[in-house]
């Protein structure tokens, strides 16, 4: 078994120890840029090791993976020092704020011969492998259109990660992460046709948003998100001999088909949303033990291209990535 280090210690970051006690495995450490968290999530959880700073993570050779469950815009700071260190890496999603970034660290990973993947549930819930076997098989004919809606209703405090500029807030690398991610895992290929509609919050950042996408194959997908209305968590997968329909689709365990020809239903249970986390660690595992086709990096990468595009389109850019322009 890996020996991994959690990179924060919030509810994420918890919910991993949990996973892992489930597993029969204990985090062997974690490191905080609050000290007294550290050590009392340590002590919680039995963690071996509380270190004191990231590069004493990166410098442990014990030290297998490192999860990162800090804000989107430190992402990659710690991706560049666990990624020279010859760690493996899951980061939380968004696993950058845009694709220059990813391809830095991708790039990264490949020279030291270590797995980079996001950590989106969505690529690991076994209904989506069952599904997709489904779908590949031709159980369900030709894929049409996908329509996904994600909604919560957030109170409008500025300061808070959801709206705030500084922490890489709004709605697109927060919650439209898990509905571009469902679309690109059944679509044929990434979408080269997008347009959009954005409202933006007080402080600048996108509070809501209607996504139209298309790919080569003409399959359609839309997507409406919002941070300030609740919707279900809701997606439907349309092709000609059948529909599916999953709800609380980020964490997915059922899904209900109605095919088309007489109306019938299926509903087929796999996995539970419980264990999310745990079927991430199973693949991350086996991911490093020789398949790293189970992390699918290449769908992260499809979706951080998608959503640095939708952002382009609306003129919406992040301190850190103003700063970078500054500097060129």
């Amino acid at each position: 078994m890996a020996n991994w280090v959690s990179a924060g210690c919030g509810a994420i970051a918890n919910e991993l120890a949990q996973a892992m006690e489930k597993r029969g495995q204990k985090l062997y450490g974690v490191v905080n840029r609050t000290p007294e968290k550290a050590v009392a999530f340590a002590e919680k959880y039995g963690v071996q090791k509380v270190f004191t700073s990231f590069q004493d993570v990166c410098a442990d050779p014990a030290v297998d993976i490192i999860y990162i469950s800090t804000p989107h815009n430190t992402h990659i700071h710690f991706l560049r020092k666990a990624l020279a260190a010859g760690k493996h890496v899951l980061c939380e999603k968004s696993i950058t704020l845009n694709s220059e970034e990813l391809e830095e660290a991708v790039q990264l990973a490949k020279e030291h011969g270590v797995v980079l993947a996001e950590a989106m549930t969505i690529y690991h819930m076994p209904i989506y492998k069952e599904l997709k076997k489904r779908m590949d098989a031709g159980k369900f004919g030709e894929l049409r259109v996908i329509q996904m809606n994600f909604g919560s209703y957030k109170e409008y405090d500025m300061k808070n990660r959801f709206f705030n500029r500084n922490l890489a807030g709004g709605a697109l690398l927060d919650i439209g992460v898990y509905a571009l991610s469902f679309v690109r895992m059944f679509l044929n290929s990434c979408p080269d046709q997008i347009t959009s509609q954005v409202k933006l919050a007080p402080t600048g950042v996108d509070e809501q948003a209607g996504i139209l996408l298309m790919n080569r194959e003409q399959e359609m997908a839309t997507v409406t998100l919002s941070l300030h209305a609740k919707q279900p968590k809701r997606g439907m997968i349309s092709f000609d001999k059948a529909y599916v329909e999953m709800y609380e689709y980020p964490r997915g365990q059922k899904a209900v088909i109605t095919y088309t020809e007489d109306g019938h239903t299926e509903e087929i249970v796999a996995g539970a949303t419980a264990d999310a986390l745990g079927y991430e660690v199973e693949d991350m595992e086996q991911a490093i033990a020789g398949h790293p086709e189970l992390m699918k990096l290449e769908l992260t990468e499809d979706v951080m291209k998608m959503m640095t595009r939708i952002r382009k389109d609306w003129g919406l850019t992040y301190p850190e990535e103003e700063r970078a322009t500054e500097k060129i």
